[in-house]
């Protein structure tokens, strides 16, 4: 188990309580929340995008949902599309590929967050490897993100 070096930076200087917790070897935020026997709703995910003036932005919302594009795009008066898999590489190069913690702020980027994932008491972020999350409580990931938009903009895709 490790945690992306600017992430736990992050959370020291925050002073954030939260715990690692291990869950086998998986490829996407979905396979872990499964594989870990958490609910996917309470598994944050981040995705990469960049607007019509090449502006990154992530974008925060549950593992077992999907991104609206067009809606997020009429809501913010952008016009985003997803970042290519190697640009995203570059930019976490700290992280394994695709292992992406969901905090805008740890790589100085915007971000928005799905106003569902406020709803559990806990959440479990991505620390940056394939077998491993953060574990924290709600009042802990909202103060974290206290600046960045939020508001609906994904679909739930498994029930």
């Amino acid at each position: 188990m490790t945690i992306s070096t600017r992430l736990n930076d992050y959370l020291s200087d925050n002073e954030v309580n939260y715990n690692l917790v291990a869950h086998p070897h998986s490829f996407n935020s979905l396979s872990s929340a499964i594989a870990a026997h958490i609910s996917p709703a309470q598994v944050a995910k981040a995705v990469i995008l960049e607007d019509h003036e090449g502006r990154k932005m992530m974008a925060v919302l549950p593992a077992d949902h999907k991104i609206n594009l067009g809606a997020l795009s009429e809501k913010l008066n952008r016009d985003f599309h997803l970042i290519k898999e190697q640009a995203v590489y570059r930019m976490f190069n700290d992280c394994e590929h695709g292992a992406i913690p969901p905090i805008g702020d740890v790589y100085n980027m915007d971000a928005v967050y799905d106003d569902l994932l406020v709803e559990s008491n806990e959440l479990y972020l991505e620390a940056g490897d394939h077998s491993s999350f953060i574990h924290m409580e709600r009042k802990d990931f909202v103060r974290l993100i206290k600046d960045a938009k939020h508001l609906r903009f994904s679909h739930q895709t498994i029930h």
